[in-house]
């Protein structure tokens, strides 16, 4: 009898690396998501020191729960994303829809672009269905429960059927668009595709706020002259212009509040919602402008679409060189076409493996957006009232049920916005919440 020894394939090798992948992502997730859970409901009975002439016991408390009960929804979109994520490349479920769909137009290469839109706009469908309860589930279950949503099924409906409308109209042709310069552009493809990409996306800044925003929501103009004026002068103080000052019903469907800028360009303006203009005095609607002005000041937006786009570049470079591999697509459980193009199934693949990669490279980005924040911050307290934005701050964070006491390596990997304690301890001048909490 001959030994035979045993050989690692490229194929296997890949899916090795996926699995491995996989699991070491889940398992992160869920550790980090414990230790927020365990953490947050350790502190959940006493106010943090600091905080405890301004935030009443029963608001800590909501915010502990609301945390809380977020994290173990994600918990289990986590278990369930697996799933199927599984489910779609090494339990076969991606090659059999794209084996079915080879089998509906046939294999002529003639219909193989019609094929692989058809396979895009189904596995969007499934995508979006499989996900459902969990959206129904935060919406009308999470959100309801903590008083924070104002949904109504039919409303709810509507922006469902909207944005379908929207997708099929905008994403349909852009899909094609794409799936026709990765066929004819030859070697350099996915440079080509990536500069549809990025123009589309520009073309989306520009037209967002004047176009496709008010599908969703009514934008009326400020209507308060004070506060347009104060709102006005701090811009000009600041050195910023805009296409206007719009107020957005953002309490239609949800409590939570907020204010940003939109646009790029002649179409730059200024939203606040409703429910942030019921919650604020003038000047601390000035202090939370004041911080967004700051994002301009310092080029935030400008240095993350230029990581944006370089990333992407990259990240379409690296889609390039292993949709010619035959291993990538054997190795996630899915088999090439052999008499037509691959573009669509590289795509779908490429998608659900890059973002196992985040896992891990979060805490850079969410670093570097946290900095971002303090110095919009810093920029806020010299150009409007430092007081009024610590105030504002507060009540933000009181309103929509942040938790003063996050876990420490939690808020590492996914905090975008410093937690307050951190936040307001860099402006004790401000306001007098101590910088030891």
């Amino acid at each position: 009898m001959q030994d035979t020894a045993f050989e690692f394939t490229p194929s296997l090798w890949m899916t090795t690396l996926f699995a491995l992948t996989l699991v070491a992502s889940v398992a992160l997730k869920f550790w980090l998501a414990t230790r927020q859970v365990r953490h947050v409901a350790q502190h959940r009975d006493t106010v943090p020191l600091a905080f405890a002439s301004h935030i009443a016991l029963a608001d800590h408390q909501k915010a502990a729960d609301y945390t809380m009960a977020q994290v173990r929804l994600g918990l289990l979109e986590l278990a369930w994303g697996t799933v199927v994520i599984l489910s779609w490349t090494l339990l076969g479920g991606l090659h059999a829809l794209n084996q079915a769909l080879l089998e509906w137009f046939g294999y002529p290469l003639e219909s193989s672009l019609l094929q692989q839109l058809a396979l895009l706009v189904c596995f969007s469908v499934i995508g979006s269905v499989v996900d459902l309860p969990f959206s129904i589930y935060r919406t009308f279950v999470l959100e309801q429960r903590f008083g924070f949503n104002r949904m109504t099924p039919r409303l709810w409906l509507i922006d469902g059927l909207k944005g379908l409308a929207f997708s099929a109209l905008i994403g349909v042709p852009l899909a094609a668009g794409a799936l026709w310069v990765m066929a004819t552009t030859g070697a350099l493809w996915w440079l080509w595709t990536w500069s549809l990409w990025m123009g589309f996306s520009l073309l989306m800044m520009w037209v967002y706020p004047t176009w496709i925003a008010p599908l969703f929501n009514q934008f009326k103009p400020l209507e308060d002259v004070a506060l347009k004026d104060r709102v006005a002068a701090l811009m000009t103080r600041c050195g910023f212009t805009s296409k206007g000052f719009y107020v957005m019903d953002g309490s239609k469907r949800s409590a939570h509040a907020n204010a940003y800028f939109t646009g790029f360009g002649a179409s730059k303006r200024v939203v606040f919602y409703d429910t942030l203009l019921a919650q604020l005095s003038p000047d601390e609607v000035d202090a939370v402008l004041a911080h967004e002005l700051g994002h301009f000041k310092h080029g935030h937006i400008r240095k993350r679409m230029a990581s944006l786009f370089t990333l992407s570049l990259a990240a379409f470079a690296l889609l390039g060189w292993v949709s010619q591999q035959a291993w990538f697509y054997t190795g996630l459980g899915v088999g090439p076409n052999m008499a037509g193009g691959n573009d669509a199934l590289s795509l779908l693949l490429f998608m659900m493996v890059l973002p196992l990669a985040g896992s891990f490279t979060g805490p850079l980005f969410a670093q570097l957006s946290r900095k971002h924040e303090f110095e919009a911050d810093a920029f806020a307290v010299a150009h409007a009232n430092g007081a009024a934005l610590s105030s504002a701050l507060l009540k933000l964070y009181k309103d929509n049920a942040s938790t003063l006491t996050p876990d420490p390596v939690y808020v590492k990997f996914y905090y975008s916005h410093p937690p307050a304690p951190e936040r307001l301890a860099r402006m004790p001048q401000a306001y007098p919440i101590a910088t030891t909490a």
